[in-house]
Protein backbone atom coordinates (compact mmCIF):
# COMPACT_ATOMS: atom_id res chain seq x y z
CA UNK A 1 0.00 0.00 0.00
CA UNK A 2 1.43 3.19 -0.98
CA UNK A 3 1.86 5.41 2.26
CA UNK A 4 2.00 9.12 2.14
CA UNK A 5 6.09 9.49 1.84
CA UNK A 6 5.44 6.94 -1.56
CA UNK A 7 2.91 9.23 -3.02
CA UNK A 8 5.56 12.05 -2.18
CA UNK A 9 8.31 10.11 -4.10
CA UNK A 10 6.11 9.39 -7.02
CA UNK A 11 5.05 13.13 -7.09
CA UNK A 12 8.66 13.97 -7.49
CA UNK A 13 9.30 11.31 -9.36
CA UNK A 14 6.76 12.78 -11.87
CA UNK A 15 7.79 15.64 -12.04
CA UNK A 16 11.34 15.04 -12.67
CA UNK A 17 10.95 12.31 -15.11
CA UNK A 18 8.13 14.38 -17.27
CA UNK A 19 9.39 17.66 -16.54
CA UNK A 20 5.80 19.14 -15.69
CA UNK A 21 4.46 21.68 -13.31
CA UNK A 22 3.70 21.05 -9.87
CA UNK A 23 0.33 21.76 -10.07
CA UNK A 24 0.26 19.86 -13.41
CA UNK A 25 1.87 16.35 -11.11
CA UNK A 26 -0.71 16.76 -8.42
CA UNK A 27 -3.50 16.83 -10.63
CA UNK A 28 -2.09 13.63 -12.84
CA UNK A 29 -1.32 11.63 -9.94
CA UNK A 30 -4.06 11.97 -8.22
CA UNK A 31 -6.83 11.27 -11.16
CA UNK A 32 -4.84 7.82 -11.75
CA UNK A 33 -5.56 6.97 -8.54
CA UNK A 34 -9.27 8.59 -8.14
CA UNK A 35 -9.69 6.68 -11.86
CA UNK A 36 -8.31 2.94 -10.03
CA UNK A 37 -10.74 3.33 -7.10
CA UNK A 38 -13.74 3.49 -9.52
CA UNK A 39 -12.10 1.03 -11.50
CA UNK A 40 -11.84 -1.52 -8.54
CA UNK A 41 -15.47 -0.77 -7.52
CA UNK A 42 -17.19 -0.07 -10.45
CA UNK A 43 -18.74 2.38 -8.92
CA UNK A 44 -18.79 6.57 -10.11
CA UNK A 45 -16.63 8.68 -7.46
CA UNK A 46 -16.71 11.85 -6.41
CA UNK A 47 -14.12 13.06 -3.88
CA UNK A 48 -15.65 16.08 -1.49
CA UNK A 49 -12.37 17.73 -0.12
CA UNK A 50 -11.43 20.46 2.01
CA UNK A 51 -8.29 22.28 2.65
CA UNK A 52 -9.64 22.91 6.75
CA UNK A 53 -6.36 21.31 8.35
CA UNK A 54 -3.82 22.62 5.92
CA UNK A 55 -5.03 26.21 6.10
CA UNK A 56 -7.15 26.88 9.21
CA UNK A 57 -8.70 29.61 9.54
CA UNK A 58 -9.51 30.13 5.65
CA UNK A 59 -13.24 31.28 4.63
CA UNK A 60 -14.52 28.93 2.02
CA UNK A 61 -13.53 25.18 3.60
CA UNK A 62 -16.98 24.64 4.73
CA UNK A 63 -19.56 23.11 3.33
CA UNK A 64 -21.40 25.88 1.56
CA UNK A 65 -23.89 27.02 -1.10
CA UNK A 66 -20.95 27.41 -3.85
CA UNK A 67 -20.14 23.71 -3.64
CA UNK A 68 -23.51 22.83 -5.63
CA UNK A 69 -21.89 24.62 -8.86
CA UNK A 70 -19.33 21.79 -8.45
CA UNK A 71 -21.85 18.83 -7.50
CA UNK A 72 -23.91 19.86 -10.69
CA UNK A 73 -20.62 20.26 -13.22
CA UNK A 74 -19.15 16.94 -10.95
CA UNK A 75 -22.34 14.73 -12.36
CA UNK A 76 -23.17 16.30 -15.74
CA UNK A 77 -23.03 13.01 -17.53
CA UNK A 78 -22.61 10.50 -15.59
CA UNK A 79 -23.98 6.88 -16.01
CA UNK A 80 -26.30 7.50 -12.73
CA UNK A 81 -26.86 3.83 -12.71
CA UNK A 82 -23.60 2.69 -11.44
CA UNK A 83 -24.07 4.83 -7.60
CA UNK A 84 -21.77 7.33 -6.38
CA UNK A 85 -18.86 6.62 -3.81
CA UNK A 86 -18.79 10.03 -2.09
CA UNK A 87 -15.29 10.37 0.23
CA UNK A 88 -15.93 13.16 2.14
CA UNK A 89 -13.11 15.16 3.99
CA UNK A 90 -14.37 18.44 6.05
CA UNK A 91 -15.50 20.14 9.41
CA UNK A 92 -18.85 20.30 7.70
CA UNK A 93 -20.50 23.69 7.42
CA UNK A 94 -24.34 25.23 7.10
CA UNK A 95 -27.42 22.56 7.12
CA UNK A 96 -29.33 24.71 4.60
CA UNK A 97 -26.25 23.95 1.93
CA UNK A 98 -26.05 20.54 2.84
CA UNK A 99 -29.45 19.81 3.15
CA UNK A 100 -29.74 21.01 -0.67
CA UNK A 101 -26.72 19.16 -1.52
CA UNK A 102 -28.32 15.86 0.09
CA UNK A 103 -31.39 16.54 -1.70
CA UNK A 104 -29.36 17.15 -4.87
CA UNK A 105 -27.66 13.73 -4.57
CA UNK A 106 -30.33 11.45 -3.90
CA UNK A 107 -32.65 13.03 -6.63
CA UNK A 108 -29.22 12.15 -9.02
CA UNK A 109 -28.37 8.82 -7.55
CA UNK A 110 -31.37 7.70 -5.63
CA UNK A 111 -30.56 5.18 -2.30
CA UNK A 112 -27.45 4.24 -4.13
CA UNK A 113 -24.64 6.35 -2.43
CA UNK A 114 -22.11 5.30 -0.12
CA UNK A 115 -19.47 7.55 2.06
CA UNK A 116 -16.43 7.02 2.56
CA UNK A 117 -14.59 8.42 5.23
CA UNK A 118 -10.79 8.34 4.78
CA UNK A 119 -9.94 10.32 7.74
CA UNK A 120 -12.87 12.73 8.95
CA UNK A 121 -16.24 13.87 8.14
CA UNK A 122 -17.19 16.15 11.20
CA UNK A 123 -20.67 18.35 11.72
CA UNK A 124 -22.61 19.08 8.67
CA UNK A 125 -19.96 15.79 6.90
CA UNK A 126 -21.55 14.00 9.30
CA UNK A 127 -25.14 14.73 8.41
CA UNK A 128 -24.10 13.54 4.79
CA UNK A 129 -22.40 10.77 5.81
CA UNK A 130 -25.32 9.68 7.35
CA UNK A 131 -28.13 10.28 4.85
CA UNK A 132 -26.04 7.68 2.34
CA UNK A 133 -26.71 3.78 2.19
CA UNK A 134 -23.76 3.15 4.45
CA UNK A 135 -20.31 4.67 5.19
CA UNK A 136 -17.18 3.26 5.06
CA UNK A 137 -14.38 3.94 7.88
CA UNK A 138 -10.81 2.73 8.62
CA UNK A 139 -9.61 2.67 12.36
CA UNK A 140 -7.99 5.90 11.88
CA UNK A 141 -11.43 7.79 10.71
CA UNK A 142 -13.51 9.90 12.57
CA UNK A 143 -17.00 11.25 12.30
CA UNK A 144 -18.53 13.62 14.78
CA UNK A 145 -21.93 14.96 16.52
CA UNK A 146 -24.35 16.92 14.26
CA UNK A 147 -25.29 19.13 17.45
CA UNK A 148 -25.77 22.78 15.31
CA UNK A 149 -23.73 25.55 16.59
CA UNK A 150 -24.43 29.53 15.52
CA UNK A 151 -21.70 31.84 15.70
CA UNK A 152 -19.53 29.06 17.33
CA UNK A 153 -22.17 28.83 20.03
CA UNK A 154 -23.89 25.07 20.97
CA UNK A 155 -27.61 25.26 20.25
CA UNK A 156 -28.49 22.43 22.36
CA UNK A 157 -25.88 23.65 25.30
CA UNK A 158 -27.95 27.40 24.83
CA UNK A 159 -31.12 25.78 25.49
CA UNK A 160 -30.03 23.68 28.60
CA UNK A 161 -28.14 26.80 30.18
CA UNK A 162 -31.66 28.53 30.45
CA UNK A 163 -33.38 25.72 31.18
CA UNK A 164 -31.09 24.89 34.11
CA UNK A 165 -31.11 28.60 34.90
CA UNK A 166 -35.19 28.57 35.27
CA UNK A 167 -34.73 25.99 37.32
CA UNK A 168 -32.75 27.02 39.93
CA UNK A 169 -34.11 30.53 40.23
CA UNK A 170 -37.54 29.22 40.43
CA UNK A 171 -36.21 26.94 43.33
CA UNK A 172 -34.61 29.85 44.70
CA UNK A 173 -35.24 33.79 43.08
CA UNK A 174 -31.64 34.32 45.09
CA UNK A 175 -29.98 32.70 42.39
CA UNK A 176 -31.32 35.30 39.46
CA UNK A 177 -28.22 37.27 40.54
CA UNK A 178 -25.62 35.16 39.43
CA UNK A 179 -27.25 34.35 36.57
CA UNK A 180 -28.10 37.78 35.30
CA UNK A 181 -24.78 38.39 33.60
CA UNK A 182 -24.53 34.80 31.90
CA UNK A 183 -28.08 35.38 30.11
CA UNK A 184 -27.91 38.54 29.02
CA UNK A 185 -25.07 38.13 26.92
CA UNK A 186 -27.65 36.21 24.88
CA UNK A 187 -29.70 38.79 22.25
CA UNK A 188 -33.55 38.55 21.97
CA UNK A 189 -34.48 35.52 20.30
CA UNK A 190 -31.71 33.86 20.58
CA UNK A 191 -33.16 30.96 22.33
CA UNK A 192 -35.64 30.89 19.96
CA UNK A 193 -33.13 30.85 17.28
CA UNK A 194 -31.32 28.00 18.80
CA UNK A 195 -34.51 25.84 19.38
CA UNK A 196 -35.27 25.69 15.93
CA UNK A 197 -31.57 25.05 14.87
CA UNK A 198 -31.57 21.78 17.44
CA UNK A 199 -35.24 21.13 15.31
CA UNK A 200 -34.28 21.78 11.92
CA UNK A 201 -30.86 19.42 12.30
CA UNK A 202 -32.30 16.37 13.87
CA UNK A 203 -35.30 16.27 11.60
CA UNK A 204 -33.07 16.54 8.21
CA UNK A 205 -30.75 13.72 9.61
CA UNK A 206 -34.08 11.74 10.84
CA UNK A 207 -35.80 11.63 7.54
CA UNK A 208 -32.27 11.01 5.84
CA UNK A 209 -31.99 8.30 8.14
CA UNK A 210 -34.81 6.65 7.34
CA UNK A 211 -35.45 7.18 3.78
CA UNK A 212 -32.32 5.47 3.02
CA UNK A 213 -30.02 4.01 5.33
CA UNK A 214 -32.52 2.38 7.91
CA UNK A 215 -35.34 2.25 4.99
CA UNK A 216 -35.63 -1.87 5.21
CA UNK A 217 -35.87 -2.16 8.74
CA UNK A 218 -39.05 -2.01 10.56
CA UNK A 219 -37.63 -0.13 13.54
CA UNK A 220 -36.36 2.39 11.80
CA UNK A 221 -38.24 5.72 12.76
CA UNK A 222 -37.00 4.53 16.27
CA UNK A 223 -33.68 3.66 15.51
CA UNK A 224 -33.33 7.00 13.49
CA UNK A 225 -34.26 9.16 16.84
CA UNK A 226 -31.93 7.38 18.46
CA UNK A 227 -28.98 7.91 16.41
CA UNK A 228 -29.99 11.78 16.25
CA UNK A 229 -30.21 12.18 20.08
CA UNK A 230 -27.08 10.66 20.86
CA UNK A 231 -25.36 12.51 17.93
CA UNK A 232 -27.13 15.69 19.17
CA UNK A 233 -26.71 15.93 22.78
CA UNK A 234 -24.29 18.64 23.05
CA UNK A 235 -23.93 17.13 27.37
CA UNK A 236 -23.39 13.65 26.77
CA UNK A 237 -20.63 14.55 23.93
CA UNK A 238 -18.42 17.09 25.79
CA UNK A 239 -17.51 18.89 22.54
CA UNK A 240 -18.69 19.66 18.98
CA UNK A 241 -15.40 18.55 17.74
CA UNK A 242 -15.38 14.87 19.68
CA UNK A 243 -13.76 12.34 17.08
CA UNK A 244 -16.14 8.99 16.90
CA UNK A 245 -14.81 5.67 16.21
CA UNK A 246 -16.15 3.22 13.42
CA UNK A 247 -17.01 1.20 16.78
CA UNK A 248 -18.71 4.34 18.31
CA UNK A 249 -20.61 4.63 15.16
CA UNK A 250 -21.54 0.94 15.04
CA UNK A 251 -22.71 0.93 18.70
CA UNK A 252 -24.79 3.74 17.52
CA UNK A 253 -26.78 1.48 15.10
CA UNK A 254 -24.82 3.14 11.95
CA UNK A 255 -24.33 0.92 8.65
CA UNK A 256 -20.95 1.03 8.93
CA UNK A 257 -18.27 -0.61 6.18
CA UNK A 258 -14.74 -1.73 8.19
CA UNK A 259 -12.12 -0.30 5.39
CA UNK A 260 -9.38 -2.79 7.04
CA UNK A 261 -11.53 -6.26 5.93
CA UNK A 262 -10.53 -4.93 2.08
CA UNK A 263 -7.25 -4.98 1.82
CA UNK A 264 -7.75 -3.45 -2.36
CA UNK A 265 -10.18 -1.01 -1.11
CA UNK A 266 -8.21 0.30 1.93
CA UNK A 267 -5.25 0.31 -0.60
CA UNK A 268 -7.06 2.40 -3.34
CA UNK A 269 -8.93 4.68 -0.36
CA UNK A 270 -5.49 5.63 1.68
CA UNK A 271 -3.57 6.53 -1.74
CA UNK A 272 -6.77 8.85 -3.08
CA UNK A 273 -6.07 10.00 0.59
CA UNK A 274 -3.04 11.03 0.43
CA UNK A 275 -2.98 12.35 -2.79
CA UNK A 276 -5.58 14.81 -1.28
CA UNK A 277 -3.55 15.36 1.27
CA UNK A 278 -0.46 16.53 -0.77
CA UNK A 279 -2.44 18.43 -2.74
CA UNK A 280 -4.12 20.67 -0.21
CA UNK A 281 -0.37 20.94 1.59
CA UNK A 282 1.50 22.20 -1.94
CA UNK A 283 -0.97 24.20 -3.60
CA UNK A 284 -3.45 27.15 -2.58
CA UNK A 285 -6.01 24.99 -3.26
CA UNK A 286 -8.77 25.22 -0.52
CA UNK A 287 -11.90 22.40 -1.75
CA UNK A 288 -11.82 20.26 -4.21
CA UNK A 289 -14.95 18.77 -5.90
CA UNK A 290 -13.32 15.82 -8.07
CA UNK A 291 -15.03 13.37 -10.32
CA UNK A 292 -13.23 9.58 -11.20
CA UNK A 293 -13.57 10.81 -14.79
CA UNK A 294 -11.50 13.74 -14.41
CA UNK A 295 -13.85 16.44 -13.96
CA UNK A 296 -12.61 18.98 -10.89
CA UNK A 297 -14.09 21.98 -9.77
CA UNK A 298 -11.05 23.32 -7.63
CA UNK A 299 -11.26 26.43 -5.65
CA UNK A 300 -8.35 28.08 -4.22
CA UNK A 301 -7.31 30.90 -1.54
CA UNK A 302 -8.75 34.01 -1.97
CA UNK A 303 -9.99 33.19 -4.91
CA UNK A 304 -13.52 34.53 -6.27
CA UNK A 305 -14.23 31.82 -9.50
CA UNK A 306 -13.38 28.48 -8.87
CA UNK A 307 -10.88 26.53 -11.56
CA UNK A 308 -12.92 24.06 -13.89
CA UNK A 309 -10.57 21.18 -14.71
CA UNK A 310 -11.02 18.48 -16.82
CA UNK A 311 -8.70 15.02 -17.42
CA UNK A 312 -5.21 15.80 -18.31
CA UNK A 313 -3.49 12.93 -21.15
CA UNK A 314 -0.73 11.10 -18.84
CA UNK A 315 2.49 10.92 -20.42
CA UNK A 316 4.14 7.60 -20.50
Amino acid sequence: MPNWHDILGELHEHATTHSVAAQNTLDIVRRKYLRALSDLTGRNVIAYYSGFLTKPGVHGTDINDDDMNAFMSCIHGMERARGLDLILHTPGGGIAATEALVHYLRQMFGQNIRAIIPQIAMSAGTMMALSCREVVMGKQSSLGPIDPQLGGIPADIVVKEFQRAYAEIQQDPVKAHVWAPILNRYTPSFLTQCENAISWSKRFVQEALERNMLADRPDRTQLAEAIVNELSDGMANRAHDKHLSIQHVRDLGIATIQLEDDPQLQDAVLTVHHCFSHTMASSTAIKIVETHEGRANIRHVAQQMPQLQMMQPQQN
